[in-house]
């Protein structure tokens, strides 16, 4: 690995290249991440919009890759990132620094199996995909024929296709539709024994990440390659967490099992055909009797599986391991190997969920390690609701420290990492930091600013003389007036970030009677739709809710007003933050603070975060929920954002939008 003035001139060369101007957090934090590449320290780095954090990680990335001739994996947690660095970074930067290093460095893209079209599925392995569809939907001529014009396309595609990669299919397809040629990581047959093995476009994916100095891949990869037993991702001893705010979360969704009666059905149909009749009718009826057991059960997490439930339980598990036994996933046909094994995939899915589900109810509250809650959802198609039982992992972070973080070095960088003006709130999560007694892995954390100078820039008001919001997500009429003041002060230009989608609908038709500048609201279109539409007229005003909150990108007038229209706290019923929350009561220490308003901080900085995308934007952020100025943990919350001028005075702010829409 180069010395910290070689990093710094390799820096100077890409910035040059890529025509841009040197910036102090970009130079503090390639510096930095060299030194952790050097000591081995693990690296935390919060990096404000526009300060260029992926220049600074990725300059010193490639020249360790190619001079120390180690792999470096970065996962992202969205996929706009990752086009953004493949497409548009690397090429970029591999043209830049081809010359000051040893030999031309080289990256490759990696995504899961199931990103991969499966040209044994394409050619009539694996299982008969559309008896999985809900039965109503068997009955659908409109379903069944879009379902066969998107296959019959995806079998043409196959023949044409260099990569099989479905993100390269425009335009895409359902995901129904894609399971057709697409198969799990579990459900694969091999590629030894596969017809198809030498030109499977997965392992062609694989190998070419193989040799690859940096690979690029998402968050949910990264979970299985540390959840699994199999090493999905290349060896490597440098790994970039970018978008580490929303590691834990990505973690935390892989590791969730669930069992469903949709779901229990599948399992039933792929294995029914290929086992003694019996043993099928056996697990048939085990599925029947459990469905109905979910069915009636209360909703919510549980502290007590009960005895009833703990039998069918029980009895499924041993139905399907049963079944599982019985099947030979040895046949000699490659296409009769793939239907088994998309049979046993799905029994070993529904034995392991049960198992953990009956195991997460010994030992004593404080001491588990998974929670089970039971969620009753809107099924689409039809009148009721479907009962989905899910059990998830109580905390991720010693999962982390034990596969991700004592194993590589690891630099992990967001715009918000910072929790009350720490970084040790996002170290607990990530299991670097446990305790006074286990300090955990050696780490720092590194706050390198941001170009925006965000006094002078940026107004927080938060309006104290508001009521406090109510339990119910409804604005109340006070906050109503409030927001039809600032738009119409703004002349629109406003994101609008709620805390429901039913808070966001609701204050989205009062404001189209009262403004005459137009009102958007998530769900009316495709999320992307409506941020182009926002950002191309000034006078737009857009409302969400969770998405928008990370994910509108909007510099320049059209965005001068962001409003929040309550402190983002986990909702109440939360299955799993609220067994954290109590998990760490019941150690002694304060979980609502550990939580839920460590919760709340994060997704404010998150929110207030979409105001200021480039050095010359304006504007006001505006928190419509009188507890950010008077609550005890009001301040906690402050110091999770940037450093804005703050006030509480709505006549000040209406006035500085008015000058801001004047121009």
């Amino acid at each position: 690995m180069p010395e910290g003035p070689r990093v710094r001139q390799l820096l100077d060369t890409a910035v040059a290249a890529l025509g841009g101007a040197e910036r102090s957090g970009q130079v503090q934090m390639a510096e930095a991440v060299e030194h952790a590449l050097a000591s081995g320290e693990h690296l935390a780095v919060q990096a404000g919009t526009g300060t260029g954090k992926s220049l600074a990680y990725l300059v010193p990335a490639i020249a360790h890759a190619v001079e120390a001739n180690h792999p470096v994996v970065v996962s992202t947690a969205t996929i706009a990132l990752q086009r953004q660095l493949v497409d548009r970074d690397l090429p970029r930067l591999v043209d830049a620094l081809a010359p000051a290093l040893p030999r031309r460095p080289d990256f490759a893209l990696l995504k899961g199996r199931g990103n991969y079209l499966c040209l044994n599925k394409v050619h009539g392995g694996g299982a008969d995909e559309p008896d999985d569809r809900p039965q109503e939907e068997l009955f659908d001529a409109v379903a069944s024929t879009t379902l066969g014009r998107d296959v019959k396309r995806l079998t043409d595609w196959a023949s044409d296709t260099e990569t099989g990669d479905r993100d390269e299919l425009v335009p895409g397809v359902a995901d129904r539709s894609w399971r057709q040629v697409s198969v799990s990581a579990r459900e694969c047959v091999g590629a030894t024994r596969c017809t198809y093995g030498q030109d499977c476009f997965a392992e062609k994916a694989r190998a070419t990440a193989g040799r690859a100095d940096v690979v690029v891949t998402n968050h949910a990869l990264l979970a299985i390659d540390a959840i699994s037993d199999v090493n999905v991702l290349p060896e490597h001893d440098m790994l970039v967490v970018d978008e580490a705010h929303d590691l834990v979360d990505r973690v935390t969704s892989v590791a969730t099992a669930e069992l469903s009666a949709t779901g229990l059905g599948v399992a039933h149909r792929r294995s029914a055909r290929l086992v003694d009749p019996e043993l099928a009718q056996r697990l048939e009826a085990a599925i029947a009797t459990f469905s109905s057991a979910l069915h009636e059960a209360t909703p919510g997490r549980m502290d007590v599986l009960g005895e009833e439930l703990a039998t069918d339980l029980t009895v499924l598990r041993d139905a399907a391991d049963k079944v599982r036994v019985a099947i030979d996933t040895s046949p000699a046909d490659p296409k009769a190997a793939a239907a088994r094994n998309e049979a046993v995939t799905a029994l070993v899915e529904v034995s392991d969920t049960a198992n953990r589900v009956l195991d997460s109810f010994g030992p004593a509250i404080p001491d588990r390690t998974e929670v089970v809650w039971l969620d009753h959802e809107e099924a689409r198609g039809t009148t009721g609701a479907r009962a989905v039982l899910r059990v998830a992992p109580l905390s991720v972070a010693g999962l982390l420290r034990g596969r991700v973080f004592d194993q590589s070095t690891v630099i992990l960088t967001s715009a918000t990492l910072t929790v009350g003006g720490t970084f040790d709130a996002m170290a607990r999560s990530w299991g670097l930091k446990f305790g006074e007694d286990d300090p955990g892995s050696p780490w720092r954390g590194l706050d390198v600013g941001s170009p925006f100078s965000h006094a002078t820039s940026g107004i927080l008001y938060v309006a104290a003389h508001l009521p406090p919001p109510g339990r119910d997500g409804a604005g109340s009429a006070e906050q109503l007036d409030e927001i039809a003041g600032l738009i119409g002060a703004a002349g629109g230009r406003t994101l609008g970030l709620f805390s429901s989608m039913r808070a966001a609908r609701a204050t989205a038709e009062v404001m189209r009677d009262r403004l005459e500048t137009p009102v958007l609201c998530q769900g009316e279109d495709t999320t992307a739709a409506l941020v182009r539409r926002f950002a191309a007229d000034e006078e737009t005003s857009l409302f969400g809710t969770l998405s928008l909150w990370q994910g509108v990108d909007v510099p320049g007038p059209s965005l001068s007003l962001v409003l929040i229209d309550r402190i983002p706290f986990p909702r109440p019923d939360d299955p799993l933050l609220t067994a954290r929350q109590r998990a760490i009561a019941a150690r002694g220490g304060n979980g609502f603070m550990a939580v839920a308003a460590s919760h709340a901080a994060l997704l404010l900085a998150q929110g207030a975060g979409r105001l200021l995308r480039d050095v010359d934007d304006r504007g006001v952020i505006a928190v419509l929920d009188s507890r950010m100025a008077t609550a005890r943990y009001a301040g906690f919350l402050r110091a999770s954002l940037p450093p804005y001028w703050a006030t509480t005075d709505g006549a000040r702010v209406r006035a500085a939008l008015e000058r801001l829409r004047k121009g």
